[in-house]
């Protein structure tokens, strides 16, 4: 079997979209070969279209872009449309929406997309996973699977795994992570000043409205 892990988020590094399809790939073993690339423009090269093309599943993982994948993502979707071998076999296609959110379910439309995507372009459809409280995950500390504030997720990734090796679909499943809604939006609340600080404006700017 082969599986391409598809990074369809903006970031170079660091994104929470990476750290899910990293923690994806743990699952599989050896006999398994994945195919690892990113998608951050609006078009996909040939040598990735190529690649794309010897896998019989696709994991795309993105951050949810107001109730959406990311536009460049999609120009990327719509492109891969119209490559002319994209019927001839069968392909079945997974998503990941990360959201900065706190509910995992927030990302449903995002995957609604991808879903109708997959039958515009001839895929079927596998299901998928929306993440709430990705923002936090870049700076959360490794811990085992299962433990700590990742365990949800880890929990859904695992069933996700288990599916993709035997060529099989499921509902969407929404997770978000083990720790109190409160606390983590005091933390984004204090993450929001430090960035608009470290910018050079003042916690004050984060109230005022765009004329």
């Amino acid at each position: 079997m082969k599986i391409a892990l598809i990074n369809g988020s903006p970031k170079a590094e660091g994104s929470a979209s990476g750290i899910l399809l990293e923690d994806l790939k743990r699952h599989f073993s050896g006999e398994t070969e994945v195919l690892e690339m990113d998608m951050r423009k609006n078009s996909v090269p040939e040598d990735l279209i190529k690649e794309l093309e010897d896998a019989g599943v696709w994991v795309f993982a993105a951050p949810l872009y107001v109730d959406s994948i990311p536009s460049h993502l999609l120009s990327c979707l719509v492109q891969l449309e119209r490559v002319p071998w994209q019927r001839s076999c069968e392909r079945l296609i997974y998503g990941m929406v990360n959201c900065g959110f706190y509910e995992g379910v927030q990302a449903e439309l995002a995957l609604a997309v991808l879903r109708n995507w997959c039958a515009k372009a001839g895929f079927s459809w596998g299901g998928g996973i929306g993440v709430g409280g990705g923002g936090s995950l870049a700076a959360m500390p490794e811990t085992k699977p299962g433990k700590g504030p990742k365990a949800p997720i880890h929990k859904a990734l695992d069933a996700l795994a288990g599916q993709i090796l035997e060529g099989e679909t499921q509902e969407n499943v929404y997770v978000t992570i083990a720790f109190p809604r409160v606390l983590y939006k005091l933390a984004a609340q204090l993450g929001w000043r430090q960035m608009v600080k470290a910018n050079g404006g003042k916690a004050q700017d984060l109230g005022k409205q765009l004329e």
